[in-house]
């Protein structure tokens, strides 16, 4: 007898079981009650609400201030950009504010990127004496500058201008540029300087590239600081020398001027375009 040999089926191989997913731990976040919601939209509205009553007051045919306009016109605007008084006020305050801004600049941060490798408690004072000026109010810095520039010949001038401006706006640098250099890794300068850059180099092509996000920030806080600020030019003026804020609060104060709508509205829309491009820049750059 022949056996026969049957041919065994090949078997499949197994395919090996998935592994199982690893679950990712989600932190949940608490939704914002609606009552701080309200509150948010109640503050908000509170800082708005002069401006929906000064912009639509700009474009009125009315010589005097008038709510509702009684009519459509530019003639607040014309007589703004006609007025060598109101002219001069406003290339006073962009002179001041530019150069003072930059002075800002430099102090702040040179200040913070010294401070930034210092600790203990001599870094803390002199970081907080750089700090003095943001939270010490506008009138005690104002009585206190006056009191110093009128012994050194300085009220009434553009370099005391800028100097009390610049003094102001230093803490606005600092801080930002304190904050862009807490990502900042020093790594790099001793790499830097093992390639044989000088420090200046180093600076130029190193470290500000990095921080130049930070920088701008401050410069444009101090330009809008220096730009708006009232209470310290009030003190410094001259009568050929005076700020456009000072020369809206004299129209309102000395002379009943309509002319202050169209130009308070110019400030707003100017100084809300500046924080618009700057916020819309740092987002892109992230």
């Amino acid at each position: 007898m022949t056996a026969t040999k049957t041919d065994n089926p090949p078997r499949t191989p197994r395919r090996p079981a998935p592994a199982r997913r690893r679950r990712r731990r989600t932190t949940s976040v608490d939704p914002i009650p609606w009552w701080l919601k309200l509150v948010g939209a109640l503050v908000a509205l509170y800082f708005i609400l002069p401006t929906l009553f000064v912009i639509p007051m700009s474009f009125s045919t009315a010589s005097t201030f008038q709510f509702p306009p009684t009519g459509f016109s530019l003639k607040l605007y014309e007589n703004f950009f006609t007025d060598p008084t109101w002219l001069a006020s406003l290339r006073t305050s962009v002179l001041v504010g530019v150069l003072a801004a930059s002075l800002a600049t430099v102090v702040g941060t040179a200040a913070a990127i010294g401070l930034h490798s210092l600790t203990g408690r001599l870094a803390r004072l002199a970081r907080t004496l750089l700090m003095v000026s943001i939270v010490t109010p506008s009138i005690v810095i104002a009585v206190a500058v006056y009191i110093s520039f009128l012994k050194w010949h300085l009220v009434g001038s553009l370099s005391g201008y800028v100097l009390a401006h610049a003094a102001i706006g230093v803490p606005f640098v600092l801080v930002s540029v304190t904050s862009a250099l807490s990502g900042f890794d020093p790594k790099l300068l001793r790499a830097s300087a093992s390639l044989g850059a000088t420090p200046t180099r180093t600076f130029l092509f190193v470290t500000m590239p990095l921080i130049s996000r930070g920088i701008v920030t401050g410069a444009i806080f101090a330009f809008v600081t220096s730009f708006d600020e009232v209470v310290i030019a009030l003190f410094l003026r001259a009568p050929t020398f005076q700020t456009l804020p000072v020369q809206m609060y004299n129209s309102v104060t000395v002379e009943i001027d309509p002319t202050i709508a169209a130009s308070s509205s110019l400030v707003v829309v100017a100084v809300t375009v500046i924080c618009l491009v700057l916020f819309v820049g740092n987002r892109k750059s992230r």
